[in-house]
């Protein structure tokens, strides 16, 4: 049986940095639910967020972001709405918001503040607050989702050691349209061969591996997360024993520590247990 209130105490105690932050992205998460349900977007909690609300009902208590996903066709809605808005405390951060943004996912942050995300490219961002990753899957194959996930993300990973800008973004603007333009709806159109019905995160994303069914998900229900009821797949078992295998079992120290990317949290979790 996990002990949650040990693992509280050795990483994300009340007070910590750490704690105070996650806090925050909940008070994010019911500003971001609050739009969603004002325009009729569906989404739900996911990855490693759904896993904290299965097992330990709010924060894997090592983690310091937030994952959510929808559906590719609300996620096109939600670019379209969140690009009209103009909100004096959060902001839509994508590729359509930022050249220098180049993943196939968006973020809802904070407009003011900065945070490590512990990559060279998140220098060259316009937004830096604190962030909710917002995912989008949709119904393609492994192979399309892999492919496209290895010419895209090599290509412009090799933008990210460019520091001139007048030479970067243009790069970045030639890649997204020979990717985006040509080679994605390519793969997007072999992808629809797919007898398993297996959704995936939208081409460009990455982790093609991960595999998702509607079957799991929908209709959707809801979750217990940090004392609030948020979206979340009918079958989290499934859903999550498809990503993680056993998610019920704890991942070992150095395993914990890999996840963690952002420093400041590093340094005060290390500062705790040398005392």
């Amino acid at each position: 049986m996990i002990d949650n209130d040990a693992l509280r105490a050795k990483y994300n105690p009340d007070g910590s940095l750490l704690r105070n932050d996650q806090l925050e992205l909940v008070r994010m998460l019911k500003a971001f639910d609050k739009i969603c349900k004002e325009h009729n977007i569906q989404w739900w909690l996911s990855s490693g967020t759904l896993l904290g609300a299965a097992r330990h009902e709010g924060f894997i208590p090592w983690d310091d972001d937030l994952d959510i996903v929808m559906l590719r066709k609300d996620f096109k809605r939600l670019d379209r709405i969140m690009r009209k808005m103009r909100d004096e405390e959060y902001v839509y951060h994508s590729m359509s918001t930022d050249i220098d943004y180049v993943y196939a996912f968006a973020k809802f942050r904070k407009r003011k503040g900065e945070i490590d995300e512990g990559h060279r490219r998140s220098t060259y961002y316009k937004y830096k607050g604190a962030f909710i990753d917002i995912f989008a899957i949709e119904k393609t194959s492994y192979f399309s989702a892999r492919a496209s996930s290895i010419i895209y993300n090599n290509l412009q990973h090799l933008t990210s050691y460019i520091r001139w800008s007048w030479l970067r973004r243009p790069l970045i603007a030639l890649i997204n349209i020979l990717c985006f333009g040509i080679i994605i709806p390519l793969l997007r159109l072999i992808g629809l061969i797919n007898p398993k019905g297996e959704y995936h995160y939208v081409l460009g994303s990455g982790w093609g591996r991960h595999r998702f069914f509607a079957e799991d998900a929908f209709p959707l229900t809801t979750a217990k997360f940090e004392g609030e009821e948020f979206p979340a797949p009918k079958d989290t078992d499934a859903y999550l024993t498809k990503v993680y295998g056993n998610w019920r079992e704890l991942p070992s120290e150095e395993q914990i520590r890999k996840t963690m990317h952002c420093p400041k949290y590093i340094a005060e979790i290390e500062s705790r247990q040398r005392k």
